[in-house]
C-alpha cells in the first residue's frame, strides 16, 4: 500500500512541477505570496457587489483598515525611519502585506485601507467576470459541467478559492512570516504573527456566508479543518525554511525563523504520531535531524524542497476524511483568533 501510494505521490508531484532541481535557487519562489500584479487589481467594490454578506463581515475585521493603523503608529512610523520609507501608504514594501497594491497610471496605490478582497483571492481583472457569469444562465441553472468549467477556467486565471487549501494556506502565511530581511533586521519589524491556519481562519476573518445570504457563517468542516491544520504547518514550514536557508546573516530574521521552525517541527511530529500518512513521513524524515545553523544553509534549502514535495502530494491525496487521529491537536472555538472585533 505504502509503495503503491508513494508511486502516486512521485507522479503526482512530477506534474505540479513540485521536484525542483538541485542546480535551482534556493530561494526559488512559491506559486503564491505577496505581490500579486497590482494592475489587474480591480478593488473590492466590485467583490461586494455580489458578495454584500461577506463584505459586510470584512469591515468589522482587522483586514479591512490594516494599513491605517499601521502609518499611525509609533512602531510604523519608527519602521518606516529606519527603512527611510517616506510614506508607509505608498511603500511597497508595507502595503504587499498591510494593504492590497492596485496600479493607478505610472503610481502604486491602495486599492483599500486595508486586505481586502484580491490580497486573499487573486488579482480579479482576469477572473472576476468569468466567476460570476453562471454561464450565461440564471444562478442556479448551470449544469454540474458548465459549474466545473467556470471554476476551472478562474482558478487557472489567478482566482485563490476556498477550495484550494494549499494555495491559500501559503498565501495567508507569506505575509504572516515577514518575508523581507532587512525589513526585520534593520527596521525592527517583528519577523511575524503567532499565525495558525485554523484559530485564525475560523475566527474574526471567517466569511462563510455567501450560501445562507448572511443568515449562517458557518465553521469550516471537521475534514477541512483537518487539512488547515495539517497543510498550514507545511505551508508554514516550508516557507521558514527557505527564509533561513537564504539569510545572509545572524539577525532577527534568521534566529527567530529557526526558532519558529523548532516549533512547527514539533507540531509535525505530533501529527506524524497522530495518523498513519505517507506524506508526512516523507516529510518528517527530511528534517527530524536538521540543524538550523546558517552553515547549514544548503540542507535547509534541500528540506524546504522535500517539504514542498510532501505538502503538494498531500493536498492532492487527501480530503480529510481519515484524518481523525489529528482532532485531538485542532485548536477549539474558544481560540479562535478574535471571536469579535478587539478579541484576541
Amino acid at each position: 500500500m505504502y509503495s503503491k501510494l508513494l508511486f502516486i505521490t512521485l507522479i503526482i508531484i512530477t506534474l505540479t512541477g513540485a521536484i525542483y532541481s538541485t542546480d535551482e535557487a534556493s530561494d526559488q519562489a512559491l506559486p503564491t505570496g505577496p505581490g500579486f500584479d497590482p494592475a489587474k487589481v480591480i478593488g473590492p467594490v466590485e467583490c461586494i457587489e455580489c458578495h454584500k454578506h461577506s463584505g459586510g463581515v470584512w469591515e468589522q475585521t482587522p483586514h479591512h483598515e490594516s494599513i491605517t493603523g499601521v502609518h499611525r503608529s509609533k512602531e510604523g512610523q519608527d519602521i518606516a525611519k529606519a527603512m527611510k520609507i517616506k510614506r508607509i501608504t505608498r511603500e511597497s514594501l508595507c502595503i504587499d502585506c498591510h494593504g492590497t497594491a492596485q496600479q493607478s497610471g505610472e503610481k502604486i496605490i491602495l486599492s483599500s485601507n486595508g486586505i481586502s478582497c484580491e490580497s486573499c483571492h487573486g488579482a480579479a481583472a482576469d477572473w472576476m467576470k468569468r466567476h460570476g457569469e453562471f454561464s450565461g444562465k440564471q444562478e442556479g441553472e448551470e449544469t454540474t459541467e458548465e459549474i466545473a468549467a467556470r471554476w476551472k477556467e478562474s482558478e487557472a486565471a489567478g482566482m485563490l478559492r476556498p477550495s484550494m487549501i494549499l494555495e491559500i494556506a501559503r498565501n495567508c502565511v507569506s505575509c504572516h512570516v515577514v518575508p523581507h530581511e532587512d525589513l526585520v533586521n534593520t527596521g525592527g519589524h517583528s519577523s511575524g504573527s503567532d499565525f495558525e491556519l485554523v484559530s485564525w481562519s475560523q475566527g474574526i476573518v471567517r466569511h462563510n456566508n455567501f450560501h445562507s445570504k448572511g443568515k449562517d457563517n458557518k465553521v469550516a468542516s471537521i475534514d477541512k479543518r483537518r487539512l488547515f491544520h495539517i497543510i498550514g504547518i507545511m505551508a508554514e514550514m516550508e516557507i521558514v525554511l527557505q527564509a533561513v536557508s537564504t539569510a545572509k546573516g545572524k539577525g532577527n530574521y534568521a534566529v527567530k525563523n529557526a526558532k519558529r521552525f523548532i516549533v512547527l517541527r514539533k507540531k509535525l511530529d505530533a501529527v506524524n504520531k497522530a495518523i498513519d500518512n505517507p506524506q508526512i513521513q516523507e516529510a518528517m524524515a527530511a528534517i527530524a535531524n536538521l540543524k538550523m545553523s546558517l552553515k547549514n544553509q544548503d540542507a535547509m534549502a534541500t528540506a524546504a524542497k522535500q517539504i514542498t514535495a510532501s505538502v503538494v502530494a498531500f493536498a492532492v491525496l487527501n480530503d480529510g476524511s481519515s484524518l481523525e487521529g489529528v482532532d485531538p491537536l485542532l485548536a477549539k472555538a474558544e481560540d479562535y483568533r478574535g471571536v469579535k472585533p478587539g478579541a484576541k
